[in-house]
């Protein structure tokens, strides 16, 4: 089992930057991709990024292309997700995720991963 705790949300201005973390313990061994995903108050959750561990490989959303860069610490330690130039539509609660398998056509749905954080709230205003 995999267990992971986010940190770092908080409030900041539009324009703005901060950096989200996700660490992670337990058993490692057969996750293969981390992601990030946001919540918006009675939506879904919906994919911000996604990592295939171990690599460079990443994928964003088209929202947030160019603005937020995801990366990992050591061989899976800590997963973070860098934002600049927040936007007010950016606010959200975010949640780390990790899973076993590395699906690109379906890295953004939350049936993808079996492990989840409880989430950190960002706040764009």
């Amino acid at each position: 089992h995999v267990q992971l705790v986010e940190s770092g949300g908080g409030s900041v201005q539009a324009g703005g930057s901060l950096t989200i973390s996700c660490e992670v313990s337990g058993d490692t061994r057969n996750i293969n991709a981390m992601a990030w995903f946001r919540q918006y108050p009675g939506k879904e959750r919906e994919g911000v990024a996604v990592l295939r561990t171990g690599t460079y490989m990443a994928f964003y959303d088209d929202s947030v292309k160019g603005r937020f860069t995801i990366s990992q610490d050591g061989p899976k330690d800590t997963l973070n997700l860098r934002m600049s130039a927040l936007k007010p539509e950016d606010t959200a609660m975010y949640f780390c995720a990790a899973g076993r398998n590395w699906n690109l056509r379906a890295w953004a749905s939350p049936l993808t991963y079996n492990n989840w954080g409880q989430g950190t709230q960002v706040t764009v205003s």
